[in-house]
């Protein structure tokens, strides 16, 4: 039972790990800055697709932007979970995508990008 006691007890120090390091969406839209050189936030197309509303939508269906075939057949709807895994290394979550960025090792500034791209309606 001691057993039980301390790895419950390790559980409760994680979530409160977890919980310290909440998303924060004002911190995202400064870490989304560099991203703003090719992704718009107002619906309009730039180099990269509007990620306007991009939660809850399908990987390579926005409307007006040339995707690759990889994007298109990717048959991911995004969420925080993918879009963590997209920013974190866009080659390992869809292999053949053509978005020139190499993924942010940031683990706190993404899921605070995440939280921003949520607020974008």
């Amino acid at each position: 039972m001691n057993h039980s006691f301390k790895l419950l007890s390790c559980a409760a120090l994680l979530c409160a790990g977890t919980a310290a390091q909440a998303q924060d969406a004002a911190a995202g839209k400064a870490a989304f800055a560099p991203c703003a050189a090719c992704h718009s936030v107002n619906g309009s197309n730039g180099a990269g697709p509007s990620l306007q509303g991009v939660v809850g939508r399908k990987a390579g269906a926005f409307e007006g932007f040339r995707y690759s075939r990889a994007m298109k057949a990717a048959g991911t709807t995004w969420d925080a979970a993918s879009l963590d895994a997209y920013i974190a290394d866009p080659q390992k979550a869809i292999p053949g995508n053509v978005m020139p960025f190499s993924g942010m090792p940031d683990a706190k500034a993404r899921a605070d990008i995440v939280a921003y791209l949520g607020t974008l309606k």
